[in-house]
């Protein structure tokens, strides 16, 4: 069976069960977005945020007589 966890490594106990965890070598696997290039539901690639921004700030210059 998976089981599938959200941890919060702000906090220093999950830092530390984070650390043990790794020390696994079967049995355990992190998903990283970056290395399966798969993005998560709700999240954007960084080339989509940056043509997003580009577009927003080109219509509040224009919105506001700016450049």
């Amino acid at each position: 069976m998976i089981h599938t966890v959200h941890l919060d490594d702000n906090y220093i106990d999950v830092k530390n069960l984070l650390g043990e965890m790794r020390h696994y070598k079967q049995g355990v696997f992190f998903e990283n977005p970056i290395v399966d290039n798969v993005v998560p539901a709700g999240y954007m690639t960084s080339t989509e945020f940056k043509t997003r921004a580009i577009i927003k700030i080109n219509k509040f210059c224009d919105n506001h007589g700016i450049l």
